[in-house]
Parts: C-alpha cells; sequence; structure tokens
C-alpha cells in the first residue's frame, strides 16, 4: 500500500472571484468551488483513477463531510493522517458529475487557513491535491489505481510556475505503523460504512 497524492489547479479565476467575495459577504466565510479530481484521465503523475473507484470513495467520503471532519492541509505532507496543526479548510460539498468530481471548500479561521486566505485575496492561484492510499498495476504506459483505494483528504497545494513541472513524487509504501495510524482514522464504523455502501452501489448497477 502506498500514498498517492495527485494535483489539479484549482481555478477560481475572474469569473469565480466575485462568487468568492459574495460568499464571504453573505455569511462570513470564504468559500472555493471548483473541480477537486478527475476519473478514467491519465494524469501528471502517470496514474489512471478508474471511475467506479473514485465514485465509491467521494461517496464514502460523505461521512466525514456530514461530520464536518472533512479536513484538508495547506501545502501537501508527507503523511498518511491529517494533522489538525496545519489544517487550513473543509470540505463542505463534493459530487461527481461525469467523470469529473467537484466539490466546495470552506477556508477556515486556522493559522494555515489564514495564510490561505491573504493568498486567495491577493489574487495567488493555488492547486487542489488529493492524499490517499492505495497499490497501482500497471497498464501499459500507465498506472492504474487499484480498488483498495482509500481517500484521506483535499489539500490546498501551490501552483508550479511553470506549466507541467509540477510533478508529485511517486507514492511512496507505507510502514506498518502507518498503515495502523490509517486503520485507526478511518474506524471500525467507517469500514462498515465502506462494506455497506460498496453492496448498496453493487446492488444498483445489477
Amino acid at each position: 500500500m502506498k500514498l498517492l497524492t495527485e494535483y489539479i489547479n484549482f481555478d477560481y479565476g475572474a469569473d469565480d472571484s466575485s462568487v468568492i467575495l459574495e460568499a464571504k459577504q453573505e455569511d462570513g466565510k470564504l468559500l472555493l468551488s471548483g473541480p477537486l479530481q478527475k476519473a478514467n484521465t491519465l494524469n501528471q503523475n502517470g496514474r489512471i483513477y478508474p471511475f467506479d473507484v473514485l465514485k465509491r470513495e467521494v461517496g464514502n467520503y460523505q461521512k466525514f463531510i456530514n461530520e464536518g471532519r472533512a479536513l484538508g492541509e495547506l501545502d501537501h505532507p508527507d503523511s498518511s493522517v491529517v494533522s489538525l496543526a496545519n489544517v487550513s479548510h473543509c470540505v463542505r460539498k463534493a459530487y461527481m458529475d461525469g467523470d469529473t468530481v467537484y466539490g466546495t471548500i470552506e477556508v477556515l479561521n486556522t493559522p494555515k487557513g489564514m495564510i490561505l486566505k491573504s493568498l486567495i485575496e491577493s489574487g495567488i492561484k493555488i492547486g487542489i491535491s488529493s492524499r490517499g492510499v492505495g497499490s497501482t498495476r500497471r497498464r501499459g504506459e500507465h498506472q492504474e489505481v487499484q480498488d483498495d483505494f482509500q481517500l484521506i483528504c483535499w489539500d490546498i497545494v501551490s501552483e508550479p510556475s511553470t506549466p507541467g513541472a509540477f510533478v508529485m513524487k511517486e507514492g511512496r509504501d507505507l510502514s506498518a505503523e502507518e498503515i495502523r495510524q490509517v486503520q485507526a482514522y478511518f474506524g471500525k464504523d467507517h469500514r462498515i460504512d465502506r462494506a455497506l455502501n460498496s453492496i448498496l452501489n453493487w446492488d444498483r448497477e445489477e
């Protein structure tokens, strides 16, 4: 099992900036909306996330969203768990439309969240990057993410100054202790929910 991270531009350009300001003015919260991840698409790491795998994980992630625990960090840590000290935002909505995962992110009033808010208000473009654990298998010229993939969170990362120059390092193997931490993070109840969701999704497809 490896730590897998992916990157996509979080484009909140001129058309979206007014939406951000409007949301902030309405309820005092800074919200970002846009694509979070894509299925069946070769990414910069040479990996493809099958639609069924990503759809399942977005479904399982709803538990964290509903409980207000869908937290993410500023920058990508080399860790399989979310550090509360580095939390900058909370995902409030995530759903699939076709092969694309769209979402809404609330920037929090944490130390890292204040840094993120300052960057956004200064017009600095940012990126969104998923973090999860799982294995891959080579399919021709690319790696296909396998069914054991578990989504941990979406982090906020800086956009590379040179297009295409941002290459996430290949997923590293997790230690036994890190695997234990992942299992503890998701918890027994969450694993039961995942199993039930898989069964329900399978029934719908039959």
